[in-house]
């Protein structure tokens, strides 16, 4: 039955279903096109996202080299500093054993002696590390007379004395010494009226 249904196809038949195949083909092809065309179209609309990217990326870039530039500026400021202050501190220690020295020789031209060479040759050795401690800028500090400061001098002893005013320095027993502004060694006075 199903073949009297069946019609046997014409030559001319043929040739139209092969017409109308290349025109279904035309449409696939254009969609081809047209696909083509919005590919170029999101490519074309990236661009400024990529761009953004890439922007962000030099901003980034940037920002991490003035962050490394601003903490390399910071850390040779603080080594300077450090060395100033390591410098100062190693001076200071130095010059603080060489103080009993100093203070033996002043003791040593306090005393009399019949020699004259001898105490000329003492003074002139005194008179040498004087010079080196000046150089180095090490001075010593002139409390007699003056309000005792705990910072600068330690109270060894008190005297009552009406000549002095009130928490006086009466006498140094021992020389203090300053290297700049910072303390070397206190000196050890007597303080009057406490």
């Amino acid at each position: 039955m199903q073949e009297e249904n069946e019609k046997p196809v014409t030559q001319e038949e043929e040739a139209q279903a092969e017409q109308e195949s290349p025109e279904q083909e035309q449409p696939v092809s254009e969609n081809a096109e047209d696909n083509k065309e919005e590919a170029e179209q999101e490519q074309e609309d990236n661009k400024p996202d990529e761009e953004e990217k890439l922007r962000a990326q030099l901003d980034e870039a940037n920002d991490k080299y003035l962050r490394l530039m601003a903490e390399y500026d910071n850390f040779r400021k603080r080594s300077a500093k450090e060395r100033l202050e390591l410098s100062a501190s190693i001076k200071g220690d130095t010059v603080a054993e060489i103080l009993p020295l100093i203070d033996n020789f002043e003791r040593a031209l306090q005393t009399e002696t019949a020699d004259a060479a001898y105490k000329s040759g003492v003074e002139m050795i005194f008179k040498q590390f004087s010079d080196m401690l000046t150089k180095l800028g090490v001075t010593p500090m002139e409390l007699e007379g003056k309000e005792f400061d705990p910072n600068f001098a330690m109270a060894v002893s008190t005297v009552d004395n009406d000549e002095l005013g009130e928490n006086t320095v009466a006498q140094v027993l021992q020389k203090g010494y300053m290297l700049g502004d910072k303390v070397i060694r206190h000196a050890m006075v007597i303080v009057a009226n406490p």
